[in-house]
């Protein structure tokens, strides 16, 4: 992690040092060839369309089209120079939108480039999530080292089982088959947990009750968020990517949202999931156990699990 950050470094500094000689060495040609040029102008191109009235509507419109396009740039340059401003304050580093498979591929090969070296070294990961799968089951997330290399996954996860995943699946539509893919999901993803935590990681996950808000993963440093819009799946929605200012912290959105989860995971209402007795852990606002309950909750003899799904 620390020799790619040194080389991405020297890079940038490279880079610098030669778009100033760049910016010199043709500063220095437009100055020797200011005299060559205003030479030009007045005894061969102005004595050629003085006298010709057509030739010199022509070079007037011309000249008139250079001077909008040379506004128009500037325009742009400013408005770029106040966008990268913004970003800066806000501390995007990268955004991700769902299009075409040219733009995922692109997009992916960005991330590899600027953001998974940097963060394979993480300690700890921190994700709240709907069911997970996308980042540690598909791997669709391209997380997959930053996960394998990292010591400790604190984890939440929406309860499939809850009101709250009612309420999500109904605004997506048919509730029966969408909870059913919301339950194997979630349910891969803790099988999953389970072989990290067995590998030796330190695994905690919990389960929240509320419809989901925000899709957040912390790597170290980085902050990747995903809104989860009412009607539309998470797949479809953009992903933004928000940095910690080392020297500004609580400059830039990464501290909201890290603080966010902050609140839920320690939020005494979401239950821990115990992975040797698959049961969820309810405690009090000291800490103190509570009661356990099954997970997946068990039917009534008389329900069938589709009848538990939509009645939950």
């Amino acid at each position: 992690m620390d020799r790619n950050a040194h080389l991405f470094s020297i890079f940038h500094t490279a880079r610098h040092i030669f778009s100033h000689i760049g910016v010199t060495l043709l500063a220095v040609g437009v100055a020797f060839s200011l005299p060559a040029l205003a030479k030009f102008i007045l005894f061969t191109w102005w004595p050629l369309v003085e006298g010709d009235s057509q030739l010199l509507l022509i070079n007037e419109i011309i000249f008139a089209a250079v001077l909008v396009l040379l506004f128009n740039f500037f325009l742009s340059a400013r408005q770029g120079r106040l966008s990268r401003r913004m970003v800066r304050l806000a501390s995007l580093v990268h955004v991700r939108e769902e299009g075409n498979w040219l733009s995922r591929w692109t997009d992916r090969n960005l991330l590899d480039r600027r953001l998974i070296d940097r963060i394979t070294g993480t300690r700890d990961v921190s994700v709240m999530s709907v069911t997970g799968y996308d980042t540690f089951v598909s791997g669709q997330r391209n997380l997959g080292r930053v996960i394998d290399n990292s010591y400790e996954l604190r984890v939440m996860l929406m309860n499939p089982y809850g009101a709250g995943a009612m309420r999500r699946v109904r605004s997506l539509g048919d509730p029966a088959p969408l909870l059913e893919t919301y339950c194997e999901e979630t349910a891969a993803t803790i099988e999953r947990l389970t072989a990290l935590a067995a590998a030796g990681k330190q695994v905690t996950l919990k389960f929240y009750d509320d419809p989901p808000f925000w899709n957040l993963i912390v790597t170290g440093e980085y902050v990747w968020v995903q809104y989860c819009h009412d009607g539309e799946e998470l797949r479809t929605q953009p992903e933004y990517v928000f940095a910690l200012h080392r020297d500004k912290p609580r400059q830039g959105l990464f501290s909201a949202f890290y603080v966010h989860f902050l609140n839920q995971w320690s939020d005494a209402r979401h239950p821990e999931y115990d992975f040797a007795t698959r049961e969820l852990v309810f405690r009090n606002e000291k800490g103190n156990e509570t009661r356990r309950l099954p997970f997946p909750p068990q039917p009534a003899r008389s329900e069938t699990p589709e009848l538990v799904l939509l009645a939950r």
